[in-house]
């Protein structure tokens, strides 16, 4: 009996030498401080590196460019020019929500082209622009899109590198070129320097994969794409295969009607196309007349 006494004890002062304390019928391991013990459960995961983005650009837009070139800002002094663009916007927005829910693609992207250069797309692109980035419920993307003629940085009076081009070669990410306003709601895609291939960028895959981004991206977005010209180069027919709704903008008593035709020929294929009236004539409207007019 004094042998198994003994063998006990021996066993006991092993255990505690071990790290284990025995209480009862029940051991417990302890582990001494510093000493990693193997676990049988998985470890958790650490959280990794959040990779870095890149941002938007924050720029101030030049007021007095704005000014000189008949830009409308949003919140500024109540002016009939103004109240025209708000009107004009209307029915562009209820389409993008129309066409939307009766499952047509890309209806928040409208372009704004006409015949030939000079009438006044440029300026109603970014007068359009701006009298949506007054919404409560929208925000907007004002693109460069002419890409042989890029006139936003001269209206808007901002300078810009890289643009839609440099996305399009794979110089660029869309967030890397993108310009974040000063005004609220309004951001600006540049063009990115002119291209001896811009048909072919605008026709391309990688143009239709990014339209796709700008569409999707942001469900309150809308927009505007200040296109070329659609008689004096190719590119404006290759966007506008592209674009939910077509905004074509005809200088009153100027245009010739038969460069009318022949543009909207151009675009007989697409299901949304409408037209502005632009510098009309007080005297050529029934009642009063503020200098710009628009039609549909």
């Amino acid at each position: 009996m004094s042998k198994l006494i003994e063998l006990a004890v021996q066993r006991l002062e092993q255990l505690r030498s071990s790290g284990i304390t025995v209480s009862g019928q029940h051991a417990t391991a302890q582990v001494a401080p510093g000493k990693p013990t193997a676990q049988r459960t998985s470890k958790p995961a650490l959280p990794s590196d959040p990779m870095p983005q890149a941002t938007s650009k924050l720029i101030q837009l030049d007021a007095a460019a704005m000014k000189a070139a008949h830009v409308n800002v949003p919140g500024g002094e109540p002016c009939p020019q103004a109240e025209q663009f708000r009107m004009m916007k209307r029915p562009l927005i209820r389409n993008a929500a129309t066409l939307k829910e009766q499952g047509q693609s890309r209806p928040n992207l409208i372009m704004v082209t006409s015949a030939l250069a000079g009438e006044g797309k440029s300026f109603t692109a970014t007068n359009l622009a701006m009298s949506i980035a007054s919404e409560v419920d929208h925000s907007v993307l004002l693109v460069d899109a002419d890409v042989a003629r890029p006139s936003l940085s001269r209206l808007l009076g901002f300078r810009a590198d890289a643009g839609l081009l440099d996305v399009l070669e794979g110089r660029a990410t869309l967030p890397d070129v993108l310009l974040k306003t000063d005004i609220d709601k309004l951001t600006i895609l540049p063009s990115g320097a002119p291209r001896a291939r811009a048909t072919e960028l605008l026709a391309s895959e990688s143009m239709s994969s990014l339209l796709d981004e700008i569409a999707t991206r942001y469900p309150d977005r809308i927009a505007i794409f200040d296109s070329p010209p659609l008689l004096l180069t190719t590119e404006a027919s290759e966007l506008a295969a592209h674009m939910g709704q077509i905004v074509v903008v005809v200088q009153a008593d100027h245009t010739p009607q038969a460069d009318v035709e022949r543009a909207i020929g151009l675009i007989a294929e697409h299901p949304v196309r409408l037209m502005m009236l632009n510098r009309v004539h007080p005297k050529m409207m029934q009642g009063p007349g503020y200098g710009y007019g628009y039609g549909y």
